[in-house]
Parts: C-alpha cells; sequence; structure tokens
C-alpha cells in the first residue's frame, strides 16, 4: 500500500470511530432522561451508584488488553504475519474473557460486601445485575482491538452504535414493564442495569459476524494453502522477533488500564462517599432519591465535555507533529488558542446552564427539585473541558504521566471537600466540591503547560473580555427566557414541561447569539489564529468569513 494510501486510510479510519464515538456518547447520555421520568429519582440514584462501579470493573476485566491486541497486530500485520496477529486475538480474548467471567463472578457473589463499602444495600440487586455485562464487554473490547490494529475501524464503530443502541432498548423496555407491574426501585434500577449486559451482547454478536466475514475472506484469498501459510508465516515472524506472550500482553496493557482508571475517579469519589454521608443524616432510600436528584445535571455536563473530549484526539497528533519538527511557536500559538476557546466554550455553556437552571430542571425531568445543586454543577463544565484539552496537549507534547497524577490529586480534593460540605449542605456541597476537584485538575495541567514553556498566559484575554462577555450571555438568556415565560403565562401556557422547554430554548438561543457578536466584537479570535487550529480551523474560519463575522 502506498504511504498516501495508508495515510488516508487512517485518516478516514479515524473519523469514522470519532463520529461513532459522539452518536454512542450522546445515545448513552441521553438516555438518563428518560431513565429518571420513567423510574424516578430513587432508580436514578440507584443507577448512578452502579453504573460507574460497572465501568470501574469493566476496565479492570479488560486489563489494557484491547490497545495491546491493537499495537500487536498492527505490527504483525504489517510484516505480513497475519496468522500471528490471529494469535495475538485468540490469546488475548482468552485472557479477558477467563478475566471478566472471574470477575463477573465476584460481583454477583460480592454484591452485598460492595454494597457496604458503598454505604446503600439498595445497590445490591443492580449490582448483581450488572455482573452480566462482565461476561461479554471485555471479549466484545478485544475483538475491536484486532480489527482497530488492522486499520478497520468500521467494526468498531458499527459495534458500538449497536451497544449503545440496544442497551437502552432493554433498558427503557424493562423501565417500561417494571413500572406496569409496580416494582420497587431496587428492581427497576436492576433491570435498567440489564441493558449494559443486552448491549454488549448485542456489540459481541456484531464483532463476531465481522470476524467470521473477516475468516472467509482470508480464506477465499488463499484457498487451500491458509492452514500451511499461515503457520509459515508465524514461525517466520517468531524467529524474527519472538512470538508475543501473555507476559508482554500484560506488560502493555496493564500501565494502559492504570491510565484509563485515573478518568473516572473523581466519579467513584462521589459513588463511596455521598450516599453514604447522606445516609448517616437520613435514610439509605433517601439518601438514593438525593443522589439521583444530584445526578440530574450530568448529562448535560457531559454532552459538553464530550464535545472537547471528541475534539481533543486532533489536537494529540497535531502537537506531536509540531513537537517533531522543533516548531516551538507553532506548539505555544496551537496550545495558547485551543485553551483560550474551550475555557471560553466551558464558561459559555456553564453560565447559561446555571442562568436556566430551573426552566431546564423542569423540561427535562419534570419538577425543580435540586435546580441550585444543578446550578452549581454547571460549572463542572468549565474544569472538565479544560482538564481534558490540556491533558491532550499534555499528551501530544509527550507527558502521559502527569495528566493522570493530576486526576488523582483531584480526587483527593474531592474526597476531602465530599466529607467537608455535603453534611452541611447536602448534594449542593458535592456539587460544588465537584466543581473544585475539576479546576484543580485543569488548573495543574495548565501550570505544567505554562512551565515547560508552551503557554503564555495573558490576563485580559482569560478573564477580562470573556468576564464581559458571560455577563452579557448570562444577561440574554435570562432575559429571553423570562419574557417568554411571562408571554406563555399570559397566553394560558405557563408552568408545564413544554412551557419551560419553549423558555430553555429561548435562553439558549438567545445567549448563543449574545456569544457569538461579542466574541467578535471583543476580538477574543482572529482569522489568522483560528486558521492556526488543527483539523477544523481553516473551514470554520472560510465560514465565518462568509458570514462576516471575521475581520
Amino acid at each position: 500500500m502506498k504511504p498516501e494510501s495508508q495515510a488516508s486510510k487512517l485518516l478516514q479510519g479515524a473519523f469514522i470511530l470519532s463520529a461513532a464515538a459522539i452518536l454512542s456518547k450522546l445515545i448513552g447520555t441521553i438516555q438518563k432522561i428518560p431513565l429518571q421520568n420513567l423510574g424516578g429519582d430513587a432508580v436514578f440514584g440507584i443507577y448512578n451508584t452502579v453504573n460507574p462501579l460497572y465501568t470501574l470493573l469493566v476496565t479492570l476485566a479488560m486489563l489494557g488488553l484491547p490497545s495491546a491486541v491493537s499495537r500487536f497486530v498492527a505490527e504483525a500485520s504489517a510484516g505480513g504475519q497475519e496468522a500471528e496477529g490471529r494469535r495475538v486475538l485468540l490469546l488475548s480474548s482468552a485472557i479477558t474473557g477467563a478475566s471478566g467471567l472471574l470477575l463477573g463472578l465476584l460481583t454477583y457473589a460480592g454484591a452485598p460486601v460492595i454494597a457496604g463499602w458503598v454505604g446503600n444495600s439498595h445497590i445490591t440487586e443492580a449490582l448483581r445485575t450488572s455482573a452480566w455485562g462482565l461476561a461479554v464487554v471485555p471479549l466484545m473490547a478485544a475483538l475491536r482491538g484486532y480489527f482497530q490494529g488492522r486499520h478497520n475501524m468500521l467494526p468498531t464503530a458499527v459495534s458500538q452504535i449497536v451497544e449503545q443502541s440496544v442497551r437502552v432498548i432493554v433498558m427503557i423496555g424493562l423501565l417500561l414493564l417494571l413500572t406496569s407491574r409496580g416494582a420497587g426501585a431496587e428492581s427497576i434500577a436492576a433491570g435498567a442495569m440489564l441493558g449494559s449486559a443486552g448491549g454488549g451482547a448485542a456489540g459481541l454478536l456484531v464483532m463476531l459476524l465481522y470476524w467470521r466475514h473477516h475468516r472467509a475472506a482470508a480464506t477465499a484469498l488463499r484457498p487451500g494453502a491458509v492452514d500451511a501459510v499461515a503457520t509459515e508465516a508465524e514461525a517466520s515472524f517468531g524467529t524474527r522477533t519472538g512470538r508475543i506472550s501473555i507476559g508482554n500482553l500484560l506488560a502493555y496493557g496493564i500501565p494502559v488500564m492504570l491510565g484509563a482508571l485515573a478518568v473516572p475517579l473523581i466519579g467513584l469519589v462521589d459513588v463511596f462517599t455521598v450516599p453514604r454521608v447522606l445516609a448517616a443524616g437520613g435514610s439509605e432510600a433517601g439518601a438514593m432519591v438525593q443522589f439521583g436528584i444530584y445526578n440530574r445535571g450530568l448529562p448535560l455536563v457531559q454532552l459538553v465535555t464530550m464535545i472537547a473530549t471528541s475534539l481533543s484526539v486532533v489536537f494529540i497528533p497535531a502537537l506531536a507533529e509540531a513537537k517533531y519538527k522543533g516548531d516551538l511557536k507553532l506548539i505555544e500559538l496551537r496550545c495558547s488558542l485551543s485553551l483560550r476557546w474551550f475555557w471560553l466554550l466551558g464558561l459559555a455553556a456553564s453560565v447559561g446552564l446555571a442562568v436556566l437552571a430551573v426552566p431546564v430542571n423542569v423540561a427535562l425531568y419534570g419538577d425543580a427539585a435540586g435546580s441550585t445543586t444543578l446550578a452549581w454543577l454547571a460549572f463542572t463544565a468549565v474544569g472538565g473541558t479544560l482538564s481534558i484539552i490540556s491533558a491532550a496537549l499534555l499528551q501530544g507534547l509527550g507527558i502521559v504521566r502527569a495528566p493522570a497524577l493530576h486526576l488523582l490529586a483531584a480526587a483527593l480534593l474531592k474526597a476531602a471537600l465530599n466529607l467537608l460540605l455535603v453534611p452541611q449542605q447536602g448534594i449542593t456541597g458535592a456539587a460544588i466540591a465537584s466543581v473544585a476537584a475539576h479546576l484543580l485538575a485543569a488548573a495543574l495541567n495548565v501550570l505544567l503547560l505554562y512551565r515547560q514553556g508552551h503557554l503564555r498566559l495573558r490576563f485580559a484575554d482569560a478573564l477580562v473580555r470573556p468576564a464581559l462577555l458571560l455577563a452579557g450571555l448570562a444577561v440574554a438568556a435570562a432575559a429571553a427566557s423570562w419574557a417568554g415565560g411571562a408571554a406563555l403565562q399570559a397566553a394560558g401556557f405557563g408552568g408545564g414541561r413544554m412551557a419551560s422547554l419553549a423558555q430553555s430554548l429561548l435562553g439558549v438561543c438567545a445567549g448563543g447569539v449574545v456569544f457569538a457578536v461579542g466574541a467578535v466584537a471583543l476580538r477574543l479570535l482572529s482569522e489568522s489564529e483560528l486558521r492556526q487550529l488543527p483539523g477544523f480551523g481553516p473551514s470554520l474560519a472560510d465560514k465565518l468569513k462568509k458570514l462576516r463575522l471575521l475581520r
């Protein structure tokens, strides 16, 4: 394959995988709204307690082997040693399959113990249901790693979308069935968690179908000679490089797994502290209701951070390329621009959601409970967005351990603040602790970039002009929402969820217009700066110039 063809294939694969990841995350985030609407806050609280634990267990069960499979299969494929690539897959599938089954059995049997660690026995049934997903998801991930190693991202993309879609369908179907039968909150939440196993099984089936097609195509390509050639190729690969062993796979995979565990740390701190502290001041059932209300704002914040996560993959190769060329000026420019604009994006989303907390809460969840907490939680979008992008910039510059250590420091701060604030302020204290933790992780990343000489910090760009822009956004959003509510009230349509939805949309539109116009008026970004942003910068500059929004 020609180098340009290979590069084109890689770029196309990255686009397919990124698009599928965005769609999959969008489905997974939005599904939490009908979950709360159908199940109520107690079910929502149990689900949001168990789901982070399930994610942790899946990460542990995979042992980082999907990444190891991807790497070693890519090396074997590049050397024309397809048999060794298949052997790596079979070996890792056996390990992840066994690991998933073992952790699944331990989770099922030890659910009461884990519930005791969390401090709430109401999650036991849902924990046992989640164990079924551990039997299939790690094996599916290993198959995804194989095809990614062959630079074929389509199987992973299709399986991600199918997995998430089936997960939501199973979850909502069981929610409707169980609520119609008058089941309790524990059983309903357990049914919702069963969606993870259903989605995992569907995703695994998709990957097995792709694997079957792949094997059939390989056999048709070399009829009658596949086994002999494969054996010879495997022996040749082993002679030159040494056969990949379990030790090789684990040596590469376990550090990857440890790095992945750092990402959900802040959420896990909430799981192990907030329900316990809330229950100490009341009841376990009441604690789950309050924890459900606390989690209302998370899907909305995740929609913002999802954008940052999806775009962060653009900055890693862009920074790596600039570093390889030794272009320090380009590194500084790209770091400064990306941080400035994701800082503004996070601030705009946070201020807008905080101002519109009440109508958004009523529109999505049916009542205004926890609106103050939601307003505070909105500001995690600032630190979360900046933390994700700054971590990607550091990774692009070859600094990979520091972001994980910074997340660990943030998790420790989160735990300390939860224990200090939740007894006094309840779930609002947990929200304030989350804001502080995410801001700490972001600040540590940004400070490291600054100390490495890759960033210049200017007070006016970071605080003064953005403050003027955000003040205008807040006033416009609040005024539009209030005016819309008053008009609907006068027309006899006020007070309901649809009226609140209309108020929310009016506020978002007004705030968005002020943000766009204000950014241009305050000259927060020039055309030349925008064109330096990797990937989407030039095309965005062209569109804004046509609209005469750039000078």
